[in-house]
């Protein structure tokens, strides 16, 4: 936090808040289904803009910071990629109307980013104050990317975490949605739609998600600035991503995969950056472990938008190759809709 002038913070949060402002009153507030044309040009908006922050940084600090910030956005938005299948079953399961889950995802989504700026400031604090949390961050994302590898291997469709179907039982609402609307009026008492239990099933989601991705950006970089602007950026698309990949989620099938080795990768680093800071008495006698070697930001980048590249062409082939594949997938999405949520 002291790297990063008051300032700074203070007119880069006014920003992004201003982003979900804009985005609510221009596309959310009159409830609509979003156009493959408009989900498409503001998802590439969102990304020429981070773009435009990476050579911001790079004028203002430098490249090693620009590297490691845009290094950190591509992590966060592909794992954001991978959880809108996630976003798109309770979408699904809750029977959420077109016309209404603009607005809940970028509700969602605003949760979603208050808590994740949360969990970076108590991260940051921890890790300067702790550097052995280093060998913990990287041994959980050993795990999650190892158990991410398993699990690609698994064809059977994805499920909706457990907890969701019980959110119904914590929040009273109606069974009826009202369009896009909080409330209805049902036997002259006006009582909260399903939209509030999808608002707050997808809010703490996406915080559970954070549990993988905000040690993964730790991992590229400890600067809290980056890790909050490259969390807030990837955010701040997402909604316009979900209605653009809508049809395609089918198709990736090895983005998990891929993920699974970023995840790994950057377990490794994390484990190497700790061996550099090492104050643990049992290794190396509290010292740093200097013949480790430290993976460069320049690598990193490399490394991750290349599995990514391969991950998403190889998906395009196999789904090319077999198309019955992709349509048996298509087909079993909407078996979410079976889901019990009572």
């Amino acid at each position: 936090m002291n790297h990063v002038d008051i300032l700074i913070w203070s007119i880069s949060i006014a920003v992004v808040i201003g982003f979900f402002f804009f985005d609510f009153y221009s596309h959310v507030r009159h409830a609509h289904v979003p156009s493959m044309k408009e989900a498409g040009f503001w998802s590439i908006f969102y990304i020429v803009l981070s773009i435009g922050f990476m050579f911001l940084v790079a004028w203002q600090w430098d490249w090693a910071h620009a590297g490691d910030f845009i290094t950190g956005y591509f992590t966060e938005k592909a794992l954001s990629v991978d959880n809108l299948f996630v976003f798109l079953l309770i979408m699904i399961s809750f029977q959420v109307p077109k016309i209404a889950q603009q607005k809940v995802l970028l509700i969602g989504i605003a949760i979603a980013l208050v808590l994740r700026t949360i969990f970076i400031i108590a991260g940051a604090w921890v890790l300067e104050a702790w550097a052995w949390v280093f060998y913990l961050f990287g041994a959980w994302l050993l795990y999650i990317g190892v158990k991410q590898f398993i699990d690609s291997f698994d064809d059977s469709d994805p499920e909706m975490p457990g907890w969701v179907r019980h959110v119904k039982r914590v929040i009273p609402a109606s069974e009826h949605y009202n369009g896009d609307k909080w409330t209805v009026v049902e036997n002259g008492k006006k009582v909260f739609t399903p939209l509030v239990l999808v608002i707050v099933s997808l809010g703490f989601t996406d915080l559970l998600f954070a549990l993988d991705s905000i040690p993964a950006i730790f991992g590229i970089t400890q600067e809290p600035y980056l890790v909050f602007m490259a969390n807030a950026l990837a955010l701040l698309g997402l909604r316009q991503l979900y209605f653009l990949l809508d049809g395609l989620l089918a198709r990736l099938k090895y983005l998990d995969l891929g993920l699974a080795f970023i995840l790994t990768f950057i377990g490794v680093k994390l484990v190497f950056h700790a061996l550099h800071v090492n104050e643990v008495p049992f290794i190396n006698g509290g010292e740093p472990v200097m013949w480790v070697p430290e993976i460069p930001t320049w690598f990193s980048l490399i490394y991750i938008f290349g599995v990514l590249l391969i991950a998403v062409i190889a998906s395009l082939i196999y789904s090319k190759l077999n198309p019955e594949d992709e349509n048996d997938a298509v087909e079993a999405t909407p078996a979410a809709d079976e889901i019990d949520t009572k």
